[in-house]
């Protein structure tokens, strides 16, 4: 089993999910743009711990009062940790959608999963060219 160096570096999709990567831990959410463009959230669907998925599956759902919106996984692995907070105060997503308001955390991922994905400013271009 393969140990990651210790970083903080986030990596992010076009659907504006979000993956940190902790030693063998990768944690999940949606970005800070995503939380704008939702408004406030008022209900999420979270992944049952020890399932697996595959990039691009569905992780579960967020629900606000402008829309709805599927959270698609950013990697391939199974789910050991998913954020109970979330079910009593969903507005965690909004109050601090990149640290608190996280959805799940991941094990058993390919490290290769993440070079398809944007760094922090790659992501920040992206975001600027949607408006």
């Amino acid at each position: 089993r393969r140990f990651f160096e210790r970083s903080t570096m986030k990596y992010y999709t076009e659907e504006h999910e979000w993956v940190e990567v902790i030693d063998d831990e990768a944690t999940i959410g949606i970005s800070e743009y995503a939380a704008e463009q939702l408004g406030e959230v008022a209900y999420v669907e979270l992944p049952e711990d020890d399932d697996c998925f595959n990039i691009g599956d569905r992780l579960g759902e967020i629900e606000s009062e402008k829309s709805s919106c599927d959270i698609y996984s950013p990697i391939s692995g199974t789910i050991c940790a998913v954020n109970d907070a979330l079910a009593d105060a969903p507005d965690l997503i909004n109050e601090s959608p990149e640290d608190k308001g996280w959805i799940c955390k991941m094990t058993d991922f390919d490290p290769a999963d993440l070079d398809d994905l944007m760094d922090e400013e790659a992501y920040q271009e992206y975001i600027e060219s949607l408006d």
